[in-house]
């Protein structure tokens, strides 16, 4: 998912400013992930709509297996549903059931076992607040073409306003949907599209089918009037869905997705892993862009920004992050949401990875600046710190409320992860990560396990700091030079503040350039402690010195006094 422009206000300010504690012991909790009684193995979802109503009338099956022997109930996510039956598909019984706080409880007819599938089939009602979205046409004549539009948004935890669901990121299922519209209507789902059905009423239902699992937040439709504009990569159909009118934006925003497609997979040695890949365009959509897997929802505004020439950069990296999602989110999924930062910091770092395959170094550079500059600033004045492992998302309504933390910071941590093993190890842990992960979920953990094979080194100590722990290093560089001794000296102190997530040290190894009369000197400094020196014999008072001139750090502040000769 990507924020809107003007919730990146910080992001956009940051490019503008570039362009013109205590002893740290943190790890991951296991009580962030939600115990499961039962695996979800198939949704099937039959839906039709009253659009004046703003009503959901559902009928969805719900397939699952027992995790344990003697499974007698079954409690499912849903909210603001009125169920009209709940029953066993096969047989029809009637199944009894109670609300409960989170959902529905149903009392099955017996105690199944671990080899027993069981199919419970809910058909109910609901005008949802959350989860479904019905958009009205323009209130006035502006030249808009855009029609009435009915679409999901499910990110983190709203599949439950709509559907009876296990609605958390690590159940993973199967899913067919058969969605009944308006004949003028484009039904966009995810998977393929298998058939459209006319109806004796003169409807028209939509059939599409997802055959590899997935996570319930990623579940989605969009139901509007659209013109189709169809491409492709290699033998996997694009199809760029638009208003009337808008065709040419379109072409322009999504033109370059085969391009993106063709460096993700190579990049990360995987080629895009499903079927298919829709973008389709919504009206007031609260968010950038959401990555529905094989049909990612954009929001309108944001893709008109491609008309402008200001706008193309920022347009492209939307659609660059969205895609990337495709691996990073969709294909390997964050087991819980304190994990958040695994699909959110991985799309935003893909963003400056597909930068620097199509401009060079550089372009990748300032992306990663710009993303690390927006950390820093929101970190210097947002007191509700967490660090990317979020030990606050339990609260899952304020999931992304420090969005700099868990996208800008986040890429520009995988960005410095990159620099630490190199950039062979680097993407040699990627594949390893994605292949051995496929369609499954992971914590910060099993990344760590990757880099760590695909490198040979320990990374406990970067996970420890940049992962678990919050905020980043201030540094306060003093260096002098005495004459007498022909020594360098470098102070280094870190100033950050303290609280209870922010180490009192980082662990920073540090490339330092120091110019001399004589020429270029290059050392290394293994900053550990709060303060600390590091001297140097030199003949000669040197004329500069550079602290990580390549930016492998670029989550720090830096205060880089001149050089000081003493006697």
């Amino acid at each position: 998912m990507t924020f809107r422009r003007r919730d990146l206000s910080l992001t956009i300010a940051a490019f503008i400013l570039y362009a013109a504690f205590s002893t740290f012991a943190q790890g991951p909790r296991a009580d962030f992930n939600r115990v499961q009684t039962y695996d979800v193995q198939h949704y099937l979802i039959r839906a039709s709509f009253d659009a004046k109503q703003k009503a959901v009338l559902g009928d969805t099956t719900v397939r699952l297996k027992p995790l344990r022997p003697g499974l007698r109930a079954v409690d499912l996510d849903a909210v603001g549903l009125s169920f009209e039956s709940v029953s066993l598909e096969s047989s029809g019984l009637a199944l009894d059931h109670k609300k409960t706080p989170s959902g529905i409880s149903v009392l099955l007819d017996k105690a199944y076992g671990l080899e027993d599938m069981i199919a419970i089939r809910f058909k109910y009602r609901t005008n949802p607040t959350k989860g479904v979205y019905f958009v009205d046409p323009p209130s006035r004549s502006d030249g808009s073409q855009r029609s009435a539009q009915i679409w999901t948004q499910g990110e983190p935890d709203e599949a439950r306003h709509w559907i009876p669901s296990f609605d958390f990121p690590s159940d993973k299922a199967t899913t067919e949907q058969y969605l009944t519209v308006d004949p003028d209507q484009t039904v966009i789902g995810n998977g393929e599209l298998v058939s459209k059905t006319p109806n004796p009423d003169g409807t028209v239902t939509w059939y599409y089918r997802m055959t590899v699992p997935y996570s319930t937040y990623l579940i989605s439709f969009v139901i509007g009037k659209y013109v189709r504009i169809d491409d492709q990569y290699k033998n996997i159909p694009l199809s760029y869905y638009t208003y009337p009118g808008r065709e040419k934006t379109a072409r322009d925003a999504f033109g370059d997705t085969k391009k993106m497609m063709a460096v993700f997979g190579e990049l990360t040695g995987l080629e895009y892993p499903f079927s298919k890949y829709d973008q389709t365009i919504v009206a007031d959509f609260r968010f950038g862009g959401m990555e529905n897997i094989t049909a990612t929802t954009m929001a309108d505004t944001e893709i008109f920004f491609s008309d402008f020439e200001f706008g193309k950069g920022p347009v492209m990296d939307l659609v660059s992050h969205e895609l990337a999602h495709s691996w990073f989110g969709n294909l390997v999924t964050c087991r819980n949401w304190a994990e958040l930062w695994l699909n959110e910091g991985f799309a935003t770092f893909m963003e400056a990875a597909y930068r620097e395959k199509l401009n060079g170094r550089g372009d990748y550079m300032r992306k990663i600046r710009a993303d690390a500059a927006a950390f820093l600033i929101d970190d210097s004045i947002n007191r509700k710190r967490h660090a990317l492992f979020n030990q606050r998302a339990g609260d899952v309504s304020a999931l992304f409320d420090n969005a700099a933390t868990t996208y800008n910071k986040g890429g520009a941590v995988i960005h410095t992860l990159r620099e630490e093993i190199g950039n062979e190890a680097f993407w040699k842990g990627v594949n390893l990560y994605l292949a051995r992960h496929k369609f499954a979920s992971v914590e910060s953990t099993d990344l760590k396990q990757a880099m760590e094979e695909a490198s040979g080194k320990d990374l406990q100590w970067f996970f420890d700091q940049w992962v678990y722990g919050a905020g980043a290093p201030s540094l306060a560089v003093r260096p002098r030079y005495s004459q007498r001794s022909k020594t360098l000296t470098i102070s280094v102190a870190q100033t950050q503040r303290l609280d209870t997530l922010t180490p009192s040290s980082f662990q920073l190894p540090l490339d330092l350039v120091i110019h001399t009369p004589a020429g270029r000197l290059d050392r290394k400094l293994l900053v550990t402690n709060r303060t600390q020196s590091f001297s140097f014999k030199l003949e000669a008072r040197p004329k500069s010195i550079e602290v990580d001139p390549l930016e492998k750090i670029p989550l720090k502040k830096l205060q880089l006094r001149s050089i000081v000769s003493v006697r």
